[in-house]
């Protein structure tokens, strides 16, 4: 369950908030802009027969010419791709790839190497690199089974850990293409979990390991091969103590490399420096709190060989902090009381470095600051979520941007934020008797928190009437959706049957930074119910919203939410769909529980008022459940669990299984889950 901002996208989407809108990214968004050089930007315009051209625009006098790309030869674009199992190495000159695999064995994840001589790849769980111009093989280690994954992540490190984009590649190639870097996880001890294909003769199982809280974890080591000797040097770690090992950061000259290290407890992160003939380590930073911390996933290094940039959370907002490879601290970027997102760009020339920010917590502004932490400029400006595009040389930069009310304007902007030029601009439309209308709110919570809200309203949409309300929830730690974006005015599905939807963030969601994330430490499931039962109640207070036809959906974590919701919430809510949902924490994966619950030994009574099985006879509402058989990240026995507690209690409510279902929808079910939640809420909200 590991938080990305794409998963927080298509849980909205499996809600059917954001179905027809447009959702613009941090760095691309509508509107992305490409450049021909520092003063000139490429743009569609018509020629005279009203046919869209290219054309190069000066940035200082406005004037196009037609675009005529460049005819130097380009290099040759090493591929290497997985075919019926076996590799296909393409250098862009020959007429069909080249096979360079022959083997009963699959090859899985073929990287090639910076230098684009090499391909790596894991193979029966051991490490391989072919060398492309002699097609010679090199098996790098040599004890992968069942159980041994060398280069291959255990499930538990690619889902919360690596993350999925991923696909359980754990190695990383030296800047000089001579090593590699791995991880060596050993399942052994890690207990077995058993899914069943149900859609068989006799059934057929499919194992992994998966580690609940408490339970143990993979062993893990981290290797470096040299290329050129074959011989594999390991990290000097303890291989007994229980820590979590990832994201390596190779220096740019190859000589060291430095590699994050997380205990068992992830609440003491420190980087080491590996030497790669030795496995030598050297420590250089240390980063701890009473909660928790992350793994930096977003560490930049410079490749001048001076340092790296992280983000951290050290002053409880994400803020941007320069050290050398000794771990000094070099300069402290920012100082802000808000969110540093992330750095865009790092000119190392001019020193600059161009980040985003979040300074109104659902907006995305863009800025730049010295290297050595001087001169921040705010580059962009008005209510809303912005991209930007920067010359090559940094002297302009095109900036795209909506708000919930501004569809969409282009402006082109100095390399110090000062408005030259409105490029484009979407003029706002509303009819309301075709169109949807979206309206940012704050709604107070207890403690002062005013939390950031997203309604939708439906077309023809009348105050006087009552409306049946629908929370379009994900929910969890740091895992905030509501944003002030434009989202279209073509209705969804909710606003074109008579449905308000809204979304709300809760004081964790990020929005009020770490001490406001720090709230669900050893309380998953408390204070996002007391956040949304203040919005329920903020919303009965509204003439034109049916208190008796409260909703609320969700996917994963927000299944969980939904779960909460109709039993520990059931003065709230009324109706509930909740899809592959955790029920009780003491199921789901002990990395990502662990990090906020700490073990069910440590945190009984956390773990007990997070359980929504403990709370099923309140149920009065209407709750759907909805699983997939061969869900490997929320296992079914979740809902199952639930089911029985129900049945138990002689509870009514609804059930959907999915054969062969996974962690999310796809495939052709996928239109039979969206019309079995559309007839739901019809059935249930109108009698339809």
């Amino acid at each position: 369950m590991k938080i990305k901002q794409v998963r927080l996208i298509l849980a909205l989407l499996v809600s059917g908030m954001l179905a027809s809108g447009v959702v613009y990214g941090q760095f691309g968004g509508r509107g992305g802009t490409t450049w021909v050089d520092d003063t000139h930007y490429i743009e569609m315009q018509k020629d005279k027969n009203g046919k869209d051209v290219k054309t190069s625009v000066d940035v200082l006098t406005g004037k196009a010419k037609l675009f005529v790309a460049k005819t130097e030869t380009a290099p040759p674009r090493v591929s290497v791709i997985v075919k019926d199992g076996e590799l296909f190495y393409s250098d862009g000159t020959a007429a069909a790839p080249r096979q360079i695999t022959a083997n009963p064995g699959k090859e899985i994840n073929p990287r090639t190497s910076p230098d684009q001589k090499r391909v790596a790849f894991t193979r029966d769980n051991d490490l391989y690199m072919i060398d492309l111009a002699t097609n010679l093989e090199h098996r790098l280690t040599m004890d992968g089974t069942k159980l041994i994954y060398n280069g291959y992540a255990s499930w538990v490190y690619y889902e919360e850990i690596l993350g999925r984009p991923s696909q359980y590649c754990a190695f990383w190639w030296s800047p000089d293409s001579k090593k590699l870097a791995f991880l060596r996880f050993d399942d052994t001890e890690v207990p077995l979990y058993i899914l069943w294909r149900g859609d068989s003769l006799h059934g057929a199982p499919e194992y992994t390991r998966y580690p609940v809280p408490g339970d143990p974890n993979p062993k893990v080591k981290l290797g470096i091969a040299d290329l050129e000797t074959g011989k594999i040097a390991w990290a000097k770690f303890d291989y007994n103590v229980d820590q979590y090992i990832a994201w390596p950061s190779w220096k740019p000259d190859s000589k060291e490399m430095m590699i994050q290290v997380l205990n068992r407890d992830q609440n003491h992160m420190q980087f080491f420096m590996v030497t790669p003939e030795t496995g030598d380590l050297r420590k250089i930073y240390d980063e701890e709190r009473p909660t928790w911390v992350d793994f930096f996933e977003d560490i930049h290094v410079l490749e001048n060989g001076s340092g790296f940039i992280i983000n951290s959370y050290r002053n409880d907002w994400h803020n941007l902090y320069y050290h050398d490879w000794n771990g000094k601290q070099l300069a402290h970027l920012t100082n802000v009381k808000w969110r540093v997102s992330g750095i865009t760009k790092i000119d190392e020339e001019k020193g600059i470095v161009y980040f985003s920010g979040r300074p109104e917590s659902t907006e995305t502004q863009f800025y730049s600051v010295k290297l050595y932490g001087t001169g921040m400029v705010q580059l962009t400006e008005g209510a809303g979520s912005h991209s930007i595009s920067l010359s090559p040389g940094g002297s302009y930069l095109i900036d795209s941007w909506s708000s919930v009310i501004i569809p969409g304007r282009k402006e082109l902007r100095d390399k110090n934020g000062k408005l030259l030029k409105l490029l484009s601009e979407t003029k706002p439309e509303f009819d309301p008797t075709n169109h949807q209308r979206a309206e940012y709110v704050r709604i107070p919570s207890i403690d002062g928190f005013q939390l950031p809200a997203i309604i939708i309203y439906p077309v023809n949409f009348d105050p006087v009437k009552k409306y049946p309300v629908v929370f379009t929830i994900y929910g969890g730690p740091d895992a905030g959706g509501v944003r002030n974006v434009f989202a279209g005015n073509n209705p969804g599905w909710f606003a074109q049957n008579g449905i308000i939807t809204i979304n709300v963030d809760h004081r964790a969601s990020g929005q009020f930074g770490k001490k406001g994330i720090d709230y669900m430490w050893r309380n998953l499931g408390k204070w996002e119910m007391v956040d949304y039962e203040e919005a329920v109640k903020w919303l009965r207070a509204k003439p034109y919203v049916d208190a008796t036809r409260m909703g609320i959906t969700g996917g994963s974590y927000g299944g969980y939410t939904t779960c909460m919701a109709l039993t520990a919430g059931a003065d709230y809510w009324t109706h509930g769909m909740a899809l592959y949902s955790v029920t009780d924490w003491g199921l789901y994966d002990d990395i990502y529980t662990e990090r906020f619950m700490d073990t069910p030994l440590q945190n009984p009574e956390g773990y007990k008022n997070g359980t929504a099985m403990n709370f099923a006879d309140k149920l009065k509402g209407k709750l759907y459940l909805v699983h997939g058989e061969m869900d490997d990240n929320v296992h079914m026995q979740n809902s199952i669990q639930l089911i029985s507690k129900l049945q138990d209690l002689n509870k009514d409510f609804q059930f959907m299984m999915y054969p062969n279902g996974r962690h999310g929808w796809g495939g052709p079910k996928a239109a039979h889950v969206r019309d079995l939640q559309n007839k739901f809420w019809l059935k249930e909200f109108f009698g339809k």
